[in-house]
């Protein structure tokens, strides 16, 4: 019985590493979501090998009272669903900065934090990715940017594909 059971595991694990992965040389485009006041993403992909990559995300916030800019870095694995669907896992973390001047009160920080992250992607046939991914962000130093130390970042990619 265990034979049986050893071996169902190893084909099972052998039916997963096989299947083609999608991931692109590369991928630039946006990163849209709430990003914890800091804005929009500029979003950057780089494929490292046949299930995984590097993602690189700047984003910046320039308004009347608040300025701000983050970098964050994250390695990620990439699974094949179905077709073009895939889903992917990674962690990461980063850097950032954020100065506010609201009625006469300022105030400035600098801000490390660790990340993970999950998502679904769709790549179409053209040049073309989706993603959809929660990336929660725990802040180390972060001054008086949060009181609990803690973001979730959602976020909608649209990310041009090339090689």
């Amino acid at each position: 019985m265990k034979k049986v059971i050893l071996s169902a595991f190893m084909l099972l694990g052998l039916a997963f590493s096989a299947q083609a992965q999608d991931i692109s040389k590369n991928a630039l485009g946006l990163r849209l979501g709430d990003n914890d006041g800091f804005g929009g993403e500029v979003s950057y992909q780089r494929g490292l090998g046949d299930n995984n990559r590097l993602e690189l995300d700047l984003g910046w916030r320039n308004s009347n009272d608040v300025d701000a800019i983050k970098l964050a870095g994250l390695y990620q694995w990439v699974w094949n669903i179905d077709g073009g669907f895939n889903w992917y896992a990674g962690v990461g973390g980063g850097a950032g900065s954020w100065s506010y001047d609201v009625n006469g009160v300022s105030d400035s920080g600098a801000v490390l934090f660790a990340a993970g992250d999950v998502g679904i992607e769709y790549n179409f046939d053209f040049p073309l990715q989706l993603s959809l991914d929660i990336r929660p962000e725990i802040y180390f130093n972060s001054d008086d940017w949060r009181e609990d130390n803690f973001g979730p970042d959602i976020a909608l990619g649209i990310r041009y594909k090339f090689d």
